[in-house]
């Protein structure tokens, strides 16, 4: 029989502890220098260039209402790679990671949290931790805006000649 447990990273949003499902993620990234958006402000913390092709950076404790001014990055602050690349989000801190057994997981009602983002609430130890939809965290109008931004930024990289003289 296979274990019920599923793995879960915990994640400091401006205080605040929220899990990520571990599947959803590809990569956990220290934060580096982050190209502004074309059109910035909000949540959108800007673009982090892999490989050549700018990933959009959402700072999940401003998405979420639990900061209001931009994120301000610590010396602890990680990127979560999404398991297909696209998108990060940005985390104050990664803080670990944990498995939790089914009867651990307490349902949300979607209706509570925008988006229904919120998707079940992660008894661990003596707290009551969000677990989040990733799928969730964006509703589809922001999800085709940020892709729109993602275009922009890629096109403004591709007019850069390849090489720079020396």
């Amino acid at each position: 029989m296979a274990d019920p447990r599923i793995a879960y990273l915990v994640l400091d949003l401006a205080g605040t502890a929220c899990a990520l499902p571990r599947e959803a993620a590809a990569e956990i990234l220290p934060l580096p220098e982050l190209q502004a958006a074309p059109a910035s402000g909000g949540w959108l913390a800007g673009f982090v260039n892999l490989g050549g092709r700018p990933v959009p950076v959402i700072d999940l404790a401003g998405l979420l209402g639990l900061r209001s001014g931009p994120a301000e990055a610590g010396l602890y602050a990680h990127l979560v790679l999404a398991a297909d690349r696209s998108v990060a989000w940005l985390a104050d801190r990664v803080t670990d990671l944990v498995t939790v057994p089914a009867p651990a997981h307490r349902p949300a009602d979607p209706a509570v949290s925008l988006n229904g983002c919120v998707a079940a609430g992660l008894a661990l130890g003596d707290r009551l931790v969000p677990a989040l939809d990733p799928e969730r965290l964006l509703t589809e109008a922001e999800r085709r805006r940020v892709e729109a931004q993602a275009r922009a930024a890629a096109e403004r990289l591709s007019a850069l000649p390849d090489t720079m003289p020396v």
